[in-house]
């Protein structure tokens, strides 16, 4: 029978295994498996507000553990309150994280964690310990998540959820987002998976650990491509037999990244699978981190590399417009000419279709604008009927009644505002909006526009900064290196122009004038969003750097809108970041 997966070489070369080297049956070990529900996803800032565990040996169920939380600073949500069944009210009289631990911890001794997303749950009891000064025993941990990924095909379950494991094995209890239950059907999961290690020979708990993703070993045996790769920041390339490229990524140090993709702890399919098919890695040194990362977002752009998702094919972005009608509507569109024509600035770019769709709607909802695509002119518009959605109060316009063109254009003069980016409009209409619902108690409803209106001002703040950056003809910047020495930046229309790495501030004016001379020359942008010569993505990036750079000099003025942080230009005619408005 074909492993899934490959294995550890064993060190032990000698047929003859001592006791010791024969390890521990997997149906001798004692597993507690834990699942935890909390108040966020960030450890260490949100809490823990019940533990739940199974402590199993053999298949046997030896003990339970099960107790609610009582938060002391973070608050449950409603959206955490209806995920998990668990309130306010519920945890008001539970003991707190302090009085819990020690008995979770005294039920964990000799055993081996388990978890489904291991490093979530482990996560937050690790860092409890770490707040509470708590010993944490290091113990053995395994994640249910990469094991089943071993066993369990894409062509046998669609995804690796609990909720998918459980309802593919048929656990007897399934998950419902309580730790108790949770951990049960973990517990049921695990057990299945084990069955499936012990038909490919994996039987005890130390073989478990030599468990490999498939493709590991064919990337040991291409670890020769690494060397020569330069410790220093750039980017590097995995092209195949033709010089196609693979891959494109960026590092500070190439040399350790690079090496990385040649061990265990690269788990990524597509990268086992990409590195299979490499036979080279091309380099592309840069003066420092910041130049690697344009010069990645760049010829991700311009070569589409099969194997990488990030920065590929900016063209595809979505916006939102009006079209150019009698009686405009809204539409997602792509960049293209329907940009050109728009009667309104078009809203964007935003990074999925799906986002811009989901704002669409709201835009829709909230204000009297035409829903459905018949194209009603002078000449028909006596003939018009009302489409089916106007019954419903969907579709403005026309088929709202609303028949002058000046005065359709006079009702939706607040959704040109939101297009030329005054979002006042919206955030008072989404405020209303969202308190009708929960009054309904319509509260998934709410989310959803709590949502789109949170897509719609960061993509419009997104937008605002690429702007702000783009309308400065140059600006010389500098800050300090991660690994020591100052970091030279020339920045002309939002995009990286020259860059430089120098050791020490004494000779930051001679470089900036010897970079600044010999920079990209790069042309103002033009009038519309994506008529430019530079990437959003890489502008973005800028904006971002000069957060924390020194700005030595900047041409014109340069202040980025409302969306964001303020800048200013000084006495000295030197430009820097203020607090946030």
């Amino acid at each position: 029978m074909s492993a899934p997966f490959d294995r550890t070489p064993t060190a032990i070369e000698s047929s003859q295994l001592s006791f010791d080297a024969l390890g521990t049956p997997l149906h001798e070990v004692t597993f507690v498996i834990v699942d935890l529900e909390t108040t966020g996803t960030t450890a260490g800032k949100s809490e823990i507000t019940e533990i739940g565990a199974v402590k199993t040996r053999g298949g046997e169920v030896l003990g339970e553990f099960q107790s609610l939380v009582k938060p002391e600073e973070s608050v449950i949500s409603p959206f955490v309150a209806r995920l998990t069944g668990i309130t306010h009210a519920m945890v008001d009289d539970a003991p707190s994280i302090r009085s819990v631990l020690p008995s979770f911890l005294e039920f964990c001794v000799g055993a081996v964690l388990v978890a489904h997303n291991a490093p979530f749950d482990i996560g937050f009891i690790r860092s409890a310990c770490e707040k509470l000064d708590y010993h944490w025993p290091q113990p053995t941990v395994l994640d249910t998540v990469t094991l089943s990924r071993r066993v369990v095909s894409r062509d046998e379950v669609r995804n690796h959820k609990l909720s998918t494991l459980a309802a593919h094995f048929g656990t007897e209890v399934s998950p419902d987002h309580r730790a108790l239950s949770d951990a049960k059907a973990t517990g049921e999961v695990l057990h299945r998976v084990l069955e499936r290690f012990g038909g490919y020979g994996i039987t005890t708990l130390e073989e478990l650990a030599t468990v490999r993703q498939a493709g590991w070993a064919k990337r040991q045996a291409k670890s020769h491509l690494a060397k020569g790769v330069p410790a220093e920041p750039g980017v590097y390339m995995f092209l195949d037999g033709t010089r196609r490229v693979l891959y494109i990524g960026k590092s500070g140090n190439m040399a350790r990244r690079v090496r990385g993709y040649f061990n265990a702890s690269e788990n990524r399919g597509r990268m086992a699978e990409m590195i299979t098919a490499a036979q080279e890695v091309s380099c592309l040194p840069c003066a420092h981190a910041l130049e690697a990362e344009v010069r990645e977002i760049r010829l991700i752009g311009e070569l589409a590399p099969p194997y990488n998702r990030r920065s590929k094919n900016p063209e595809r972005n979505s916006w939102i417009v009006l079209s150019d009608e009698e009686y405009p509507r809204l539409s997602v569109v792509r960049a293209n000419t329907a940009l050109e024509k728009s009667p309104a600035t078009p809203l964007g770019p935003f990074r999925s279709r799906k986002t811009a769709q989901a704002v669409k709607e709201l835009l829709d909802t909230l204000y009297p604008v035409k829903r459905c695509t018949a194209k009603i002119t002078a000449s028909n518009l006596a003939s018009h009927r009302p489409c089916v959605s106007s019954q419903v109060g969907q579709c403005g316009g026309p088929c709202a009644g609303v028949l002058d063109r000046q005065a359709y254009l006079d009702d939706i003069a607040a959704l040109f505002e939101v297009m030329a980016g005054d979002f006042t409009s919206l955030r008072s209409l989404c405020t209303q909006r969202m308190s009708r619902l929960a009054d309904e108690a319509r509260y998934e409803t709410a989310a959803e526009v709590r949502d789109a209106m949170r897509s719609a001002l960061s993509c419009a703040a997104r937008a605002e900064s690429v702007q702000a950056l783009r309308a400065v003809p140059e600006i010389l910047a500098h800050a300090p290196g991660p690994e020591g020495g100052i970091d030279l930046a020339v920045i002309r229309h939002g995009k990286l122009a020259a860059a430089s790495h120098v050791r020490g501030s004494q000779a930051i004016d001679e470089s900036f004038a010897a970079i600044a001379a010999t920079a990209e020359w790069v042309p103002a942008p033009g009038r519309l969003p994506a008529d430019t010569d530079s990437l959003p993505e890489e502008t973005r990036l800028l904006s971002q750097w000069l957060q924390s750079a020194t700005l030595t000099s900047a041409q014109g003025a340069w202040s980025l809108p409302r969306a964001g942080a303020n800048y200013h230009a000084q006495e000295s005619g030197t430009v820097r970041l203020s607090d946030p408005v």
